[in-house]
């Protein structure tokens, strides 16, 4: 399990001492990179936490970074930090899906602020992966007659119409609707439905 962290990309040596220095007074986990290539070399699909990229960097540029990340489906919130003509690109970066960008010079305050709300994002959505991931766990569970009746079951029909339907008697249904729900860890067809609903958005 890798423990939520800040990752610090940014080519200045001066730049990510200081805000190693700074996180690390803040009481937030970071660890720090000197360019893209070499993020992209250690990276996992499994991380957590958020990245603190420089937009203008020797070699690969923060936005070069970035889309590599994206092709990979990297997850992690980043938050750009640029320079003020860099703020058109830092704009076209967010409607990518960059968390938040801050200019330099900024205030220290404001940026553990941004990262902290970075890694209360990522945790959110890993919450999000886990859920997911019990529930298609659980979905694995059910027998394919199981599957059956739970596609009628929230479709709305009774059990006397999925019994017709699926040539059973009525029992059979009542016995299968009772392990579905408890396969599935809900209490009714709502929220069967419900968890289903999310799992498919």
């Amino acid at each position: 399990m890798n423990p939520p962290c800040a990752h610090i990309i940014d080519d200045d040596d001066a730049i990510r001492d200081a805000l190693q220095w700074l996180f690390k007074t803040r009481n937030v986990a970071c660890q720090a990179w000197a360019g893209g290539e070499q993020f992209l070399a250690a990276w996992r699909p499994e991380w957590q936490g958020c990245i603190v990229l420089d937009i203008r960097m020797a070699g690969m540029s923060g936005l070069e970074c970035f889309d590599t990340l994206l092709a990979r489906g990297c997850g992690l919130p980043v938050i750009f930090i640029t320079g003020h003509g860099d703020v058109p690109m830092a704009v076209a970066a967010l409607k990518k899906g960059a968390f938040h960008f801050i200019e330099k010079p900024f205030n220290d305050h404001d940026l553990v602020e941004l990262v902290e709300k970075a890694l209360a994002l990522d945790a959110e959505r890993q919450r999000a992966i886990a859920d997911r991931e019990a529930i298609e766990a659980r979905l694995a569970t059910l027998t394919q007659r199981e599957r059956e009746v739970m596609e009628l079951i929230l479709e709305g029909k009774y059990n006397k119409v999925i019994a017709d339907e699926l040539s059973i008697s009525m029992r059979t249904v009542e016995a299968h609707r009772s392990r579905i729900f408890d396969k599935m860890a809900v209490r009714s067809a709502v929220e069967l439905a419900q968890i289903l609903t999310d799992l498919r958005s």
